[in-house]
């Protein structure tokens, strides 16, 4: 063996950890490797750390790492099922997905290239609603607790499939990363499901199949699935899943941001428990209300209000900035991002809706009705955030109201000087005193009963309520809850429209109006709008799963019962398509001296070419050296569409000396020539060859 022969060290480093997988981006120096602990690590190529991304839960492990080619987007699945999104660049998770069972196998495929304009119709190949719509409002930070783990968004880039490959057998298809496209239950198609296993699962270069290397019993099968809906409607499917994939993400956004709601809210209310709360909780239900319109219409005030109106001027004063602070806080959310994102959520759905009423590319994959259902929910999503915002001014009105009131008479009663500007209007008054009126309005809680002791029972006042808003927070609490409106939006006699509708019974039956249901909350219109949004997804992923169908199942080994030979589970493999001769390959061992070729074609035909390479001398290769002698496989890949690389290992050698390995390069043009096609569902036939030693190396 020459100097020459050996593989040079370039370099090499202590990681400090057990390094259980690593994965290379062949298309920046980047790689990414998973520890023990479950965590994600991505390096340069110089050791330079790049990214550290910790494990989700404790004990769970990395089952997958797959870059997306062209980009610094990585795809990692976990044990627990957790399939997520990094984008290294910004050290962030783009998005994630939570499966019931482990994860066996994650990856990108390649580019989906296909026509962007067929039969006169142009499809939606790019992101066009950004020259209409603004650019999403950014969110304040909330509690990690709150946040779900649903996809948030989608990676930028061309189109490509993800691949989710679960060890219970079920496989995934999402188009960005985002929206599920498909699935197959490989259970469905084996004999016997106790004793199942997935090796590997490929799409193909085409997208129109899937192969699945497996365990069924004591069999190795390849089973090979082709998808017409996949072949003959590529372009709509692209361009129903990019308008689905933004869909999703603007779902997320609400739900960011009704998470934001609550949080500003719980602020609004512990700002609104002020002083004022903790004295009106102390007296009887009614005196509050009516000791503060005395003073407001005659000027004199109780002992116990006197007493209330002792703070100073700075504390009110921080009391009512804070109050209008977070009233301001909250209609800015309800007024730009929530409004924003429903808009957002309609121009899509509208996008939806018409491309459903094409039926000749879309009628597989969208339903008119369901659409319509779908825009009509989310504009009546639009009108109650009109009606939130409405209330939250209201409520905002009569908080500056009372407080500038309340400021105004400490100042009266200090025999202090009032500025101009402090002095109500009329209009201003008449307001204050509907507002004080309403403060605390009768209960019907009491009946006759409770207002007459019983003969025997001594008299005593009703407890006060510990809990009581004088400015009956309700009002805007309530569209925040999972309830029905305890009070509705009142309505406005002299509204034209509202009276238009109540004398047009016609208008409510209509596909054409928004229906507006008062008595829902804003979480509940927000689920039903989400529920019909459901419907349009469900479709396409329906459609396209049932047009999986098995083409052929090809049994490529069977194992041993009695009398097991060494190394009999020992499997690799390894898959490439061939774009310039429209086929797929697959390499995969059917033991410790065997490997198997497979060849599938693109066309219509269905061409099946199998070969199977020995490391022992054949009837169509030379004598090897002796040194090549007694080999057995450890590996092979391919190393490009023409040539396979294969690792072996020495079986025979001296006590007290190490096996040395070979690395072996096949001219798959050689071992083609050697044997026929024939179709892939009627009979299998296999070509024995040698094994043809092109260039081969040393690893010591």
């Amino acid at each position: 063996m020459t100097p020459a022969s050996r593989m040079k060290l370039f370099g090499g480093r202590h990681m400090g950890c057990i390094v259980e997988l690593i994965e290379w981006n062949n298309k920046m120096d980047l790689f990414a490797y998973a520890t023990e602990k479950g965590e994600v690590v991505v390096q340069r190529l110089n050791w330079q750390k790049v990214a550290t991304f910790p494990t989700p839960v404790e004990e769970v492990k990395v089952r997958s790492l797959s870059w997306q080619l062209d980009d610094s987007v990585l795809a990692v699945g976990y044990s627990n099922g957790k399939v997520a999104i990094l984008d290294v660049e910004n050290e962030t998770v783009i998005s994630s997905i939570i499966y019931d069972d482990d994860v066996r196998k994650v990856y990108f495929s390649s580019t989906i290239d296909c026509p962007e304009t067929l039969g006169g119709h142009t499809f939606n190949a790019k992101d066009k609603h950004k020259l209409f719509l603004p650019k999403p409002w950014p969110l304040p930070e909330i509690d990690p607790s709150l946040r779900t783990l649903e996809q948030k968004s989608f990676p930028e880039g061309s189109p490509r499939f993800l691949i989710v490959v679960l060890c219970s057998g079920k496989v995934h298809l999402l188009l960005f990363a985002a929206v599920q496209t498909g699935s197959i239950d490989l259970t469905q198609y084996v004999l016997h499901p106790e004793q199942f296993e997935v090796f590997d699962v490929q799409l193909s270069g085409d997208f129109n199949a899937i192969y699945a290397l497996l365990r069924d019993g004591q069999q190795l099968k390849m089973l090979h699935f082709r998808n017409q809906l996949l072949q003959d409607f590529k372009a709509p499917i692209l361009g129903v899943a990019r308008l689905c994939a933004h869909i999703l993400e603007t779902k997320n956004y609400i739900n960011r941001t009704e998470q934001c709601l609550k949080e500003t809210w719980e602020a609004v209310q512990l700002v609104m428990e002020n002083r004022l709360t903790y004295y009106a909780n102390a007296q009887a239900y009614g005196s509050t209300s009516a000791d503060l319109l005395e003073l407001h219409i005659f000027g004199f005030s109780t002992l116990e209000v006197e007493e209330f109106l002792t703070m100073s001027e700075r504390e009110l004063k921080k009391i009512a900035k804070s109050a209008e602070r977070g009233f301001r806080d909250l209609h800015a959310l309800v007024f730009k991002p929530l409004n924003e994102a429903a808009i957002s959520m309609f121009y899509f759905l509208n996008a939806i809706t018409g491309l459903a009423r094409m039926p000749h590319f879309y009628e597989s994959l969208l339903l008119p009705e369901v659409a319509v259902e779908a825009m009509r929910a989310c504009g009546s999503f639009y009108l109650k955030v009109f009606e939130l915002r409405e209330r939250i001014d209201t409520l905002a009105n009569d908080s500056k109201l009372f407080h500038n009131w309340l400021l105004f008479t400490i100042l009266r009663l200090s025999h202090q000087e009032i500025p101009d500007e402090m002095v109500l209007s009329k209009k201003e008054n008449a307001a204050l005193a509907d507002l004080l009126c309403s403060m605390e309005p009768d209960s019907d809680d009491s009946s006759d009963d409770e207002a007459e002791p019983k003969l025997g029972e001594a008299f005593t006042l009703p407890s006060p309520r510990s809990t009581r808003s004088l400015f009956n927070m309700e009002r805007v609490g309530q569209y925040l809850k999972n309830a029905f409106l305890t009070q509705p939006h009142p309505v406005d006699p002299n509204h034209l429209w509202d009276e238009i509708e109540r004398e047009s019974n016609y208008m409510g039956a209509s596909n054409v109006f928004v229906p507006h249901d008062k008595k829902l909350s804003l979480v509940q219109q927000r689920e039903k709008m989400f529920n019909a949004i459901d419907g349009i997804l469900y479709r396409p992923t329906e459609s396209i799963s049932a047009s999986f169908k098995l083409s052929s199942s090809i049994i490529c080994r069977e194992f041993r019962t009695v009398e097991p030979e060494k190394d009999q589970d020992f499997l690799a493999f390894s898959y490439r398509a061939n774009d310039s001769a429209k086929y797929d390959m697959f390499a995969l061992t059917i033991s410790c001296e065997e490997a198997m070729i497979l060849q599938f074609s693109w066309a219509d035909d269905c061409l099946f070419r199998c070969t199977r390479v020995h490391l022992k001398p054949g009837p169509f290769t030379q004598l090897l050296d002796e040194e090549y002698n007694n080999l057995r496989l450890v590996d092979l890949k391919f190393y490009n569409e023409s040539i396979l690389s294969v690792l072996t290992q020495s079986m025979s050698y001296p006590k007290g000396v190490r096996p040395h390995s070979c690395l072996i390069q096949l001219s798959l043009s050689e071992l083609e020539n050697q044997c026929s096609p024939s179709p892939s569902g009627g009979a299998r036939k296999s070509a024995g060859c040698g094994g043809i030693a092109q260039h081969s190396r040393h690893l010591r």
